[in-house]
């Protein structure tokens, strides 16, 4: 490109700017003005690399790379959406969508795993939250922007890709082998932990995920005669997903009050949801479960059970990320994600990089079984001549040289998921409690 059309190109953008400028002119100063030395700066730089890169670039491309940087220096979730990942981010929202299933931001160059998504091709490979994955199939992350280290990411459902991962407490890196698949993610879950003690599992936040959590807590009562006695809300490892999910979700167990509030620099951004009268355990005692891996609508939920008393929140401290992004549809199908507010609990706190301290600190640790601590242990029953009871002796007790029965029986509770094992005593204390005060 010639230095005339240079200077055409330089007096032209000034000139329209100017125009932008005077027709704003009735609006604020931060709003209505744009800073034409800095956009002088951008047309100089524009043109010296459509001249002088040692390829040709297409102008639309240089365009979308400007913008893409412009976002992505902005905070780790502000981003530009092509036509590709805006179509993908909807799939997500609506619980079905290609490739590893994990949720990932950036953090020191580096893409970081917030959290797996249960039941997809991650999880069962062993990717945990708080991963960092430094490479993709060999090929370095670092200099990457996170849409193009997502795209890498996805593929061709069946396709193989190794992630290499550095993961604290591993003295080196580690390759992890990957088998891409279509995912679909069914946002809730749940079961009965013993007679009157639910369990219920949310994976993220979909648009259908309150009504499906509704659905699940009708289905618990059903099996219990007496209903629910008290519930395991887990909300491990969730990266969050739709507001309106989560306040749909914290209303269901919350009479009235505050759920969450945003704050904003524009009219838009400052939102406020209350709860309406449907709690439908009735005061029943709710533990909820988070970690490091429990994120924005995660957060928003614990955030709200907790400052109205509702729940006791167990595990360890959430992600922090207590931000809101819009999707704001722009031109050729594409879309800006764009950060506008920050999250706030009903008692004033900011999630945003502090997150959720619970109530009860509980880490995720394993339980080994092996060791009999009952062994040497002398009880009445062992005494020579001791006295009966006098009541049916109805349990299933072995007796001395009997060949134990449950010697391979399947791991206990405490062994494959601690935090859920304190959580499920606490819970039952909890309802005793109740039972004896009335």
């Amino acid at each position: 490109m010639s230095p005339t059309k240079n200077f055409i190109i330089t007096t032209l953008l000034s000139v329209s700017l100017a125009s932008v400028v005077i027709a704003n002119t009735e609006q604020d100063d931060e709003a209505g003005t744009l800073p034409l030395d800095e956009l002088r700066i951008f047309s100089e730089v524009f043109a010296k690399v459509k001249n002088d890169y040692v390829e040709s670039i297409d102008d639309r491309e240089l365009i979308e790379n400007a913008i893409r940087g412009m976002l992505e220096g902005l905070d780790p979730h502000s981003s530009y959406l092509d036509k590709e990942h805006y179509t993908e981010l909807q799939e997500g929202t609506s619980g079905e969508f290609g490739g590893l299933g994990i949720e990932v931001g950036m953090e020191d160059g580096f893409v970081k795993v917030i959290s797996p998504i249960d039941d997809t091709p991650a999880q069962r490979a062993g990717v945990q939250a708080g991963d960092l994955i430094i490479k993709l199939d060999e090929k370095s992350v670092k200099g990457m922007t996170l849409n193009d280290a997502v795209k890498l990411m996805r593929g061709k459902a069946g396709s193989d890709i190794v992630l290499t991962i550095v993961r604290e407490g591993e003295e080196r890196p580690m390759d992890i082998t990957i088998t891409r698949d279509v995912i679909t993610v069914k946002s809730v879950r749940s079961k009965m932990l013993e007679p009157g003690f639910g369990y219920i599992r949310i994976s993220n936040f979909q648009t259908n995920t309150a009504e499906d959590l509704r659905k699940s807590l009708e289905k618990l009562k059903q099996e219990n005669e007496n209903g629910l006695s008290g519930l395991i809300l887990d909300l491990r490892n969730n990266p969050g997903g739709i507001l309106n999910a989560a306040v749909g979700v914290s209303d269901l167990f919350l009479d009235n009050g505050l759920i969450v509030y945003t704050e904003g620099r524009i009219k838009d951004s400052k939102l406020t949801f209350r709860a309406k009268p449907t709690d439908m355990l009735k005061d029943a005692p709710i533990i909820v479960l988070v970690n490091g891996g429990s994120a924005s609508a995660s957060e928003i939920v614990a955030g709200a059970l907790q400052d109205h008393d509702r729940a006791i929140i167990m595990g360890e401290r959430t992600f922090g990320k207590g931000s809101v992004q819009t999707i704001l549809p722009m031109n050729d199908e594409a879309a800006l994600k764009l950060t506008t507010a920050r999250y706030y609990t009903p008692s004033g706190r900011s999630i945003q990089a502090s997150g959720i301290e619970p109530d009860i600190i509980i880490q995720n640790i394993r339980v080994d079984s092996t060791i009999d601590n009952t062994t040497g242990i002398i009880k009445e029953s062992d005494l020579s001549g001791h006295l009966e009871s006098g009541q049916e002796d109805k349990s299933d007790k072995k007796k001395p040289g009997k060949k134990d029965k449950n010697k391979n029986k399947e791991p206990s509770l405490a062994e494959t998921d601690y935090q859920l094992y304190e959580a499920l005593n606490v819970l039952k204390g909890l309802a005793i409690h109740l039972k004896k005060t009335g």
